[in-house]
């Protein structure tokens, strides 16, 4: 089949469907009826001689070759819309990089990630938190072109991504220097009924630090479980228990002496993870904040693989309370 024969209008309508998941909603979003619209696609299938959907009554479902055009559709009026939102945002020259951040990722990670950027008057930064689904499915819609998360996402036909890996560091327990400074405790021998504040079950620190008390049948003393890691580092800064989180969420503090290191674990660990859509066109700038990562530059971290778990480098770095 020559590509003069593809009628991109029919692909373009088997996209939308298939995206939404319903004839119905789809007409509503392009103003068509749904006869027109079933009709055309139904063109699109003679065209490429099969099926893209299996119907039963109203319920539409794709076939695997369905499954397979979705993917290239996708890929086609993804890099369409994304297009459009580059020539929309290109004010006087300007480039827009545009980050979704899990609403649980450490803001002084992200600040350092990003920091190569700051410098250049021709980048327009914008960065977005919330849950990692939802940042993946605005991700798929080319709303955003990167979202940093600290667990891989699997990518499927329906899910076009790739997930890179950015570093990893040991998870610290940390403590206020005013009662803990020269105090060392093995992780987790130590801690039994020790005063601590740890993240919420949320967060894969959390599963992996009682995962390693259970099996040492430790139990210290929980004193708050947070959510949020600005809170938590409030919490770390002002109530004078253990708190367990990553480093770099308290790297001013230890940089200061307001914090000290209590203890560490190489089996508690931390990884950075950047997602972005498969095939994507990627703006200059974000290919070079991903070129840098791949040297390992960001934590100084080994893969996820490797057996060694590295401690982040320490930088300095602007205060964005956390």
């Amino acid at each position: 089949m020559d590509i003069n024969q593809l009628n991109f209008k029919h692909l373009f309508y088997f996209w939308r469907v298939a995206k939404q998941g319903s004839l119905t909603h789809a007409a509503e979003q392009i103003h068509t009826s749904q006869s027109a619209l079933s009709t055309q696609i139904r063109q699109l299938e003679n065209r490429l001689g099969t099926p893209l959907f299996d119907r039963q009554g109203r319920h539409l479902e794709l076939t695997a070759t369905g499954q397979q055009v979705f993917t290239y559709a996708e890929n086609i009026f993804g890099l369409g819309e994304q297009m459009l939102g580059w020539l929309d945002g290109r004010d006087a020259g300007v480039t827009r990089v545009r980050v979704g951040s899990v609403s649980t990722m450490s803001r002084n990670f992200q600040v350092n990630w990003l920091r190569p950027l700051f410098q250049d008057p021709t980048i327009l930064l914008s960065v977005d938190s919330g849950p990692l689904q939802t940042l993946i499915e605005r991700l798929l819609r080319h709303q955003l072109d990167v979202v940093l998360a600290n667990e891989p996402v699997s990518s499927d036909p329906t899910r076009p991504v790739s997930s890179r890996f950015l570093g990893s560091q040991v998870i610290s327990l940390v403590g206020r220097s005013d009662r803990w400074a020269g105090a060392t405790l093995q992780v987790p021998e130590d801690l039994e009924d020790v005063e601590m504040a740890m993240p919420s079950t949320r967060h894969n620190v959390r599963l992996q630090f009682d995962a390693l008390c259970f099996s040492a049948g430790v139990q210290p003393r929980l004193r708050a479980e947070i959510d949020d890691m600005t809170m938590l580092r409030l919490i770390a800064r002002d109530s004078g228990w253990i708190t367990v989180l990553p480093e770099v969420v308290v790297q001013d503090e230890l940089h200061s002496g307001e914090l000290v290191h209590v203890g560490q674990s190489s089996q508690l660990t931390e990884h950075f993870y950047a997602i972005t859509v498969q095939h994507g066109h990627l703006a200059g700038p974000l290919n070079r904040l991903l070129s840098r990562a791949a040297t390992g530059d960001i934590l100084g971290a080994a893969p996820p693989e490797s057996s060694e778990s590295l401690q982040p480098t320490r930088t300095s770095s602007c205060s964005l309370n956390d």
